[in-house]
Formats: structure tokens, sequence, C-alpha cells
């Protein structure tokens, strides 16, 4: 195994900050865990930390370490398998989702479903898998090679992967998976989503999401790439073609973090004095990469820190519980109950949607 990142310093904007008061009571264990399957990837998303801002040493989360981790959580109701990597390159990854829903949790990911075979898309159907979210970041090959770092042969392939997991889905009578399209909305992209419902209805996928767009300023994810609370009129109608036309399809259009679309990039005067502060992560889940480590959250990775500034333990080398009520977990949570929260959280509410 890969020995975890080891935290040195704390960040220069935090350890210059007043020392906050110790909230020293016991935090309820998480019901939700976010479990990075595997940090491997067959793509370089322009978009993506992994791209850009370095990555831990590669390696899979095994069935046993699944295990090990989940059996210090009492009850587990929601297990999210991906991280910055491809969930579906981690040989186990039937076997993790099994063992999650015997344990009564709804399990779901996000892949790009380029390894989305017969055999594997078979698998995951008698496992349980309850929801998989298909990353879809372009609606042409073009659009889809540029943003996700891959050929023009990748998307058409994608597209006979999900018709094929369909028709699956359809001769044995299966209901779940829920299958839906995601779709990270930025200006590089934003015009081909419009033509999203079509394909989906050729693939027969009946929901698509708009994905909120998290930026640290490397490749696409930059601040003029974001359209949350910054949208133009004609981005504003991109969105308004695509409600129209998922209506005519009788497609669900949702976006991440807001009730519809409109809302993720309606544009408001208004901006909270803490708008990060309506966010329940700190107590309600955590996120464990491949290694171990453990981030507050999946939006954490996205920071241009360095990584070991933002981690908050370890699960191979202490209990879950004692990471989660640890004293810099305990430090980070009055962190943000302050007006100064760690610099990962300063962004939500503002730069993109909570």
């Amino acid at each position: 195994m890969q020995p975890p990142i080891t935290i040195t310093r704390m960040p220069k904007s935090q350890s210059r900050r007043r020392p906050l008061p110790m909230v020293t009571e016991a935090v309820p264990l998480p019901r939700e865990l976010y479990l990075e399957s595997t940090n491997r990837c067959n793509e370089l998303c322009d978009q993506c930390p992994r791209t850009h801002l370095g990555r831990e040493a590669e390696r899979d989360l095994s069935l046993a370490e699944v295990i090990r981790i989940t059996d210090q959580l009492p009850v587990l109701e929601r297990v999210v398998l991906h991280g910055l990597g491809e969930p579906m390159l981690n040989p186990e990854l039937p076997q993790i989702v099994a063992h999650l829903r015997s344990r009564g949790a709804y399990v779901l990911f996000n892949s790009n479903a380029t390894a989305l075979s017969e055999r594997m898309g078979r698998a995951l159907i008698e496992a349980g898998l309850n929801e998989l979210r298909v990353s879809l970041d372009g609606a042409t090959p073009a659009t889809y090679a540029r943003v996700r770092g891959v050929t023009v042969k990748t998307l058409p392939k994608i597209l006979a992967n999900v018709r094929r997991f369909v028709d699956l889905k359809e001769s044995l009578g299966a209901d779940l998976p829920r299958l839906s399209f995601w779709f990270t909305a930025m200006r590089e992209n934003l015009h081909e989503l419009p033509m999203l419902p079509d394909l989906a209805r050729q693939t027969g996928v009946r929901e698509i999401y708009v994905q909120r767009f998290i930026y640290f300023g490397e490749g696409l994810a930059t601040a003029d790439q974001a359209i949350f609370r910054r949208a133009a009129e004609d981005e504003i109608d991109l969105i308004a073609q695509t409600e129209t036309r998922c209506r005519e399809l009788g497609l669900d259009f949702r976006a991440t973090g807001a009730t519809t679309p409109a809302d993720y990039i309606a544009q408001t005067d208004e901006a909270a004095r803490r708008p990060w502060s309506p966010c329940q992560r700190p107590r309600k889940l955590a996120y464990i990469t491949a290694l171990g480590n453990v981030f507050s959250c999946c939006f954490a990775p996205f920071h241009p820190g360095p990584a070991s500034t933002r981690v908050l333990g370890n699960v191979f080398e202490q209990s879950f519980a004692e990471v989660w009520n640890g004293a810099r977990y305990q430090s980070f949570r009055a962190a943000f109950d302050s007006n100064e929260p760690w610099d990962q959280c300063a962004g939500c509410g503002t730069q993109w949607s909570l």
C-alpha cells in the first residue's frame, strides 16, 4: 500500500487566524459516505483536479477495505462510489456494490461509461446498484473529446454502451439502476446542452442533470467558464431551450444544488454574509480517498492548495470514529461555524452552488 499523505502543517491562511474555541462534544457518526473506489481514470478532463493539481498514488479500494471501513458505521444510508477516478476500472466494483446494498445503503456513482461492457452492466444490475450517473460533458464527438481529453471516437462508444445497458435492463426486467446524464455546464460546452435531450431519447435515458462546475484556476476550471449566478441572456436561453425540449420528450431536467437548472444559473445581487453556512456536510458525511485519506466533502479535492492541508485523518491509520471526532475535524468544524472557514469552503454558495 502506498503511504497516505502526511499532514505536516496548517495552511498559512488558517495558521494566522485567531484560535477558535474547540467544540468537544462528539458528533454522531455519519450515515453517508463518499468512497473513492479508485483514483485511476482513463480520461483527462480539462476541468478536473486530477489532470491539473496532481494526484495521490494510483490504487483501488478493495472489497475488504470497504467492509473494514463501513463496518465501523452502525447505520449506512447512502454511499457514493466515485471520486477523482473512474469507478468501473475497479475490478471489485460489483462486489463492493453488493456488499453495501446488503447493508441497506442506497448506492450510486458517476461514470464516463467507457468501461460499461455488457459483463460489467450485468454485474452491476445483479449487485443491485441503485443509480448510475453518466457524465456527458458534450453532445458532439469534438466537444466531448476537447473537454474530456479523449479522442473523437469516445462519445459514440459511450452512447453505444449506454444504449446496450438500457436494452440489457429491459431484457432482464430490471428497474434498477436509475440512469441519468450529468452535464458539467461551462461556457466551453453550454451551447450543446439543448442537444442532450435528443441523445437521451436515442439511448433510452430519462433524466438529465446540470452538474455544478467547481473551478480552481487551471485548464477549463477557471472563473470565466462559470455560469453560476453570472449567466448571460443567451446562456439563460440555452437552459430554457433544453427545458422545453425535455418537456416535449417527457424527460426530467434538473440541476445539482438547486431545484431547477434555471435556479442554478440565476443571477442575484444578494450575497449572504456566510454563504457556506447552510451546508450540512461537515456533520453529515465524509469523503474517503482510495488511500484512506479523509476529506470533508467531494469539493475539497478541487482546492488548489496542498492536499495535506485538507486531510482530516486516515482510516487506515486510525478508526473512523477517531478521525471523525478527532482534533483536526473538530478544528475544521469550529472554523466552519465561524466567519473564517477553511479555504476549501469559502467558494461554496458564491462561486458554485452548495
